[in-house]
């Protein structure tokens, strides 16, 4: 038998620019390393990679996935749980299938099983610049003090050009799109009501658009879990007459039954949800009738190991997936590997301004993007690594563990 290659060395990188993300390098004792990275939650993930994940991880066979997953969401404090723990073990998870598939010299899509399709449908999701990682202060986007950052600023257009945003997207090559108009009176009531005047402020780029475009875009409701039933079923009976694509998180994913009860609403498709965890938290939803595609993020519900475990679960209910992603370019790399594996993924997250923007500061390949598909190339692993600015800036902070 061949020798095992151990785990000698993990790294965690943390950027000025991006405070809410965790970057991590996982190294073997044969000169290979793997790449994943983590949104939220940064001090006490890089906290608990560095004392618990090193602690266990290192010395070990890095080519034992399965038993390094099981062994460290037992240390999450609850199977559940998409807390700093999670967060760690999922980009502990995906540089480890990147690692794996450099070993091998395999893409990490054939290592999951191979290819279902060749490109994966994408939607964009109309998030500006700032949006998520390091929001700037002052005026909100959508008002007449806002200033754009540059022509992707698409969290601005949605509130104040809709029909100009959808145009812009179907010029490229996109054929769907995400926005949350709704999300700008919620605090008004912390979400317990939405007035007349409200409801129709939120439906009009729905309607624009739709008067515009007809179905050539369709377009996702995001809800952001802000509202009470009452008040997310009253938005989705406004919204519907203009043929949405789906009302995404209408509740708050801590209550399954009012979750179905939405769903039961309306003849629209609900989607549920990157806010839930590990494969115990999608089977009750399953089981409950609570939603029609099930989404999750791989940066927290963790990562790719566990990411297609829910797939397939998923898959035996009848529910297809739409991996979320608007939060880092290993993630959205990893995304697009295993939608192209599952056979139940119909369509993946994309926000074209990080695109054109930061994702491609800090690696060096994305997923080419182009007509309304995703596609990868067949390098090893999930064929990307760190650029020489991402690695050379001085805004970069680094703390290794070894043995």
């Amino acid at each position: 038998m061949a020798k095992s290659p151990r785990v000698v060395k993990i790294e965690t990188f943390r950027h000025g620019e991006h405070p809410g993300l965790v970057f991590v390098k996982v190294h073997t004792d044969d000169g290979l390393y793997g790449i994943g990275e983590t949104p939220g939650s940064a001090e006490p993930v890089h906290a608990f990679i560095h004392a618990d994940v090193s602690e266990y991880l290192l010395g070990k066979d890095a080519s034992q996935l399965d038993l390094h997953w099981a062994s460290l969401a037992k240390m999450t404090g609850g199977m559940r749980s998409k807390g700093a723990e999670m967060r760690a073990l999922s980009a502990i998870d995906i540089a480890l299938w990147d690692l794996y598939g450099k070993r091998m010299g395999q893409p990490t899509y054939n290592m999951l099983g191979g290819l279902s399709r060749d490109k994966i449908k994408v939607y964009a999701t109309c998030a500006g610049y700032p949006f998520y990682l390091n929001p700037t202060k002052g005026p909100k986007a959508g008002s007449g003090d806002f200033i754009p950052a540059g022509p992707y600023d698409d969290e601005h257009s949605a509130l104040t050009d809709p029909v100009g945003l959808a145009e812009s997207l179907h010029a490229e090559g996109f054929r769907a799109m995400k926005i949350w108009p709704f999300s700008q009176f919620a605090a008004k009531t912390n979400g317990q009501f939405i007035s007349a005047e409200d409801l129709a402020k939120g439906t009009e780029p729905f309607r624009l658009i739709h008067k515009a475009m007809g179905d050539r875009m369709e377009i996702a409701v995001e809800m952001g879990q802000s509202w009470n039933l009452p008040s997310a079923i009253k938005i989705a009976q406004a919204v519907t007459p203009f043929k949405p694509m789906w009302f995404e998180d209408a509740v708050q994913m801590d209550n399954l039954d009012a979750l179905a009860q939405f769903r039961k609403s309306t003849n629209i498709p609900t989607i549920a949800s990157e806010n839930v965890s590990t494969r115990w938290s999608f089977r009750e939803m399953f089981v409950n009738q609570a939603t029609d595609i099930c989404m999750f993020d791989l940066g927290w519900v963790g990562g790719i190991s566990e990411a297609k475990r829910i797939a397939t679960m998923a898959e035996s209910f009848g529910i297809p997936i739409a991996p979320h992603d608007c939060v880092g370019p290993i993630a959205f790399m990893a995304d697009v590997h295993l939608s192209l594996n599952v056979p139940n993924a119909f369509i993946q997250e994309t926000v074209r301004s990080y695109n054109a923007t930061w994702y491609k500061d800090i690696v060096t390949a994305l997923p080419k993007v182009e007509n309304g598909y995703a596609s990868v190339s067949d390098d090893p692993g999930l064929g990307l690594d760190f650029t020489e600015k991402f690695l050379k800036s001085d805004q970069l902070t680094v703390q290794v563990s070894e043995l």
